[in-house]
């Protein structure tokens, strides 16, 4: 049809892939969140919320960009941690635009020291860039320190913060941002467009994430355990979807789903007095995925004890799904 037509003097369309990387509670899932203008990623104030790969797919009349949304730089002690940090390094060597998310009200440490030699050792030479029907072409990514949280940061110290993520003649571009209120994001997009090379989308323009149903329930499970729990438990529980019922005629999606602990001594305070901590877990989780998924959810939830499910390579395959499309 001709409304569908490109001619010649138009914006070609534009495609690119961005990978969020940085440190734990940089606030990379909620800047995700908040270009998408709707929830793909769980948020949480304990560090490691994130642990998988999260692709978000923004849509755009001037093109797609794939954001990845990866796990906060650290360094791992267990098989988990091994396996979000082979996320991370992954995300880095697929983008053509990597982009270190700063959490502006904390000073400088090691860990931003750790974060940007990162950056240094996969970042720097990655083979990406302009995509064509041949493949990605070997065009180093771009960088970018993206200086998140400044609503809470006075102005006078943002400066400076941009002169030492200058300094280190590691960024093409430095952009602050505030993810929560959504001042900087527009410009952030337009950054973005504008670094992404000439191309046609990759994924179809009616989604906004790859990651199936199933594993977003157990997601929205995840973030209301830590939300309810995570000062008790940050990081020894996890949310396995056993089984995954829908009945079409009855608008019904039936989801049973284990959360699990390391010890039985942790079971009594994921369970609650008389069972009100779990059933608040379920209620809550049921009603957003009502909301989200725009059905009737029955959502049964029950606690096991997996004392190494953290060095566990079969379960945590069993948590995982498959990275690609």
């Amino acid at each position: 049809m001709a409304g569908n037509r490109r001619t010649a003097g138009l914006t070609k369309s534009r495609f690119g892939v961005v990978a969020f990387v940085g440190r734990p509670n940089a606030g990379k899932s909620t800047l995700l969140n908040r270009i998408l203008g709707q929830k793909v990623s769980i948020v949480s104030e304990k560090p490691q919320t994130t642990r998988n790969r999260i692709v978000g797919i923004l849509n755009d009349p001037r093109g797609q960009i794939a954001i990845l949304d990866t796990p906060g730089i650290h360094k791992p002690l267990h098989k988990l941690n091994v396996r979000m940090m082979d996320h991370v390094r992954s995300s880095l060597a697929e983008a053509d635009v990597v982009a270190l998310i700063v959490d502006a009200t904390e000073s400088f440490g090691r860990g931003d020291e750790f974060a940007i030699d990162l950056l240094r050792s996969v970042g720097a030479g990655s083979p990406a860039g302009t995509r064509s029907a041949e493949g990605p072409a070997a065009t180093p990514a771009k960088r970018i320190a993206i200086l998140n949280k400044i609503d809470q940061l006075r102005k006078e110290k943002l400066l400076p913060m941009m002169q030492r993520y200058g300094a280190t003649e590691l960024f093409d571009e430095i952009v602050p941002v505030s993810a929560i209120n959504g001042e900087g994001v527009d410009e952030l997009v337009n950054l973005l467009f504008q670094i992404v090379a000439p191309g046609e989308p990759l994924y179809s323009r009616e989604d906004y994430t790859t990651q199936p149903e199933r594993f977003f329930a157990a997601e929205i499970v995840r973030e209301k355990l830590l939300q309810h729990t995570g000062d008790e438990l940050p990081y020894t529980t996890a949310v396995a979807v056993e089984r995954w019922e829908e009945e079409e005629k009855k608008n019904l999606i039936k989801i049973y789903a284990t959360i699990v602990v390391e010890r039985e001594s942790q079971k009594p305070i994921v369970i609650g007095k008389r069972g009100d901590m779990v059933k608040r877990i379920g209620t809550e989780s049921r009603l957003e995925l009502e909301s989200i998924l725009g059905a009737k959810v029955f959502l049964d939830l029950h606690v096991a004890v997996h004392e190494r499910w953290r060095d566990d390579p079969r379960f945590l395959g069993e948590l995982d799904w498959p990275l690609g499309e």
